[in-house]
């Protein structure tokens, strides 16, 4: 036992990931729903990377501000939030492009008698109000992330005026020094949970293929396989981004394949966050750069959920015949992109995205019924797209800022 547990402790992490989804579907496919006997495996995943959640965004973030300059900072941040918004419509255009061309919904029909109830989309405006939280206690047991990334900035900032003061210079140190270490204590145990995660993520595929079958796969399945291809497109797209900003793919994602697998498996791109950053740190990026892009990008950047807004427009307006106009079209490009900075962080945000978009362009709110189907398989793909979008921003603005150029992508 004790060889065998060397042996694992020894194998890439990629490697037991790999072999964990292989295992979990297979498990998935011979137990059936009976595989949700393991999901306490993978509640205990989700559990323990929640846990690091709020450290990691804190304490990274406040080290990075007092590794630049505030005006150094404010650039990266202007940069990072632009390419959000851009890559977000960009990635709506993707998805209706490729809807446009592939005709998901066609020949099917639905009950119109189907009643469905949509969350309430709690908009751009409440987003910002959120943004600064009336209780700092309040804000890191709710896991607000723009909420914690507000605090973390706020005080970083604070202790990078008293590290630059000529009366509080001492006491500054001495703080930044605690923060220092406690972010330093909190990445030694991430490295401990590491080793965790292939079972946990071998749980979740189990109860997921177990859950979901074969039989909904086949009943959605153009509608499952026009978004997969509309999401690799985007992939496609990244990679031309990448090889502009001279920044090598076959490098990058060889370091990125973790969170992008756990983002897949797990549905929750802010549960991936501490295997983000983790990435991020591999990559030789700046603190002072993906310590905010990354949690920030968790919250706003829904590049994934973009394009699911977009096919799954398409494929609503193929089902009652509607021919969806230009006009239409770029609604649901500016809609779109808004409304998933509207409705970041806000549990079923994919079907609230999806709701408002319909709502807008006149589509029937039976067929988000309908969609809610293949939530689960369609969530993985998008989020793990997400992840994806984060870093690869975090990769070009690092190297447009010309940060570390020694790095290893």
């Amino acid at each position: 036992m004790k060889i065998i547990w060397k042996g694992y402790l020894r194998a890439s992490l990629i490697l037991k990931i790999t072999i964990a989804l292989i295992l979990g579907i297979i498990i998935g496919l011979i137990l059936g729903e009976d595989a949700s006997a393991l999901s306490i495996f993978g509640d205990l995943l989700m559990h323990v990377l929640s846990f690091l959640i709020v450290p990691l965004i804190l304490l990274t973030l406040i080290v990075g501000i007092n590794q630049t300059t505030l005006s150094h900072l404010g650039r990266m941040g202007g940069k990072i939030f632009v390419y959000y918004i851009l890559t977000s419509a960009f990635a709506i255009v993707v998805g209706l492009v490729v809807a446009s061309v592939l005709h998901p919904g066609s020949g099917m029909t639905f009950n119109h008698n189907e009643k469905f109830q949509v969350p309430d989309n709690p908009g751009v405006l409440s987003v910002i109000l959120n943004i600064i939280p009336t209780n700092i206690i309040t804000a890191f047991s709710d896991m607000n992330l723009l909420g914690i990334i507000f605090t973390a900035l706020v005080f970083g900032v604070a202790i990078s005026y008293l590290r630059n003061s000529k009366e509080h210079h001492e006491l500054g140190e001495h703080v930044y020094k605690v923060v220092d270490g406690l972010n330093e204590a909190t990445l030694t145990i991430m490295k401990g949970v590491l080793q965790y995660v292939p079972i946990g993520i071998l749980a979740i595929t189990a109860k997921t293929v177990g859950e979901q079958g074969t039989h909904t796969l086949l009943s959605l399945g153009k509608m499952i396989t026009v978004l997969y291809l509309a999401l690799i497109v985007q992939v496609g797209i990244y990679i031309l981004f990448m090889l502009m900003a001279k920044v090598h793919p076959g490098r990058f994602f060889a370091q990125v394949r973790t969170p992008m697998i756990t983002a897949f498996i797990t549905q929750s791109s802010s549960g991936t966050l501490p295997l983000t950053l983790n990435a991020a740190k591999n990559l030789g990026l700046s603190k002072s750069l993906y310590g905010f892009s990354l949690p920030l990008g968790s919250t706003i950047n829904m590049d994934g959920a973009a394009i699911r807004i977009a096919v799954s427009a398409v494929f609503a307006a193929n089902i009652v015949g509607m021919n969806l106009t230009f006009t239409d079209m770029l609604e649901i490009v500016l809609v779109g992109t808004l409304a998933s900075i509207g409705t970041a962080g806000v549990p079923g945000a994919g079907i609230i995205m999806i709701a408002t978009v319909f709502a807008q362009v006149g589509l029937p709110m039976e067929t988000v019924g309908l969609l809610t189907a293949i939530d689960a398989l369609v969530g993985m793909g998008c989020t793990a797209l997400n992840v994806t979008g984060d870093l690869v921003g975090t990769a070009i603005i690092n190297k447009t800022e010309r940060l570390n150029p020694d790095s290893t992508y």
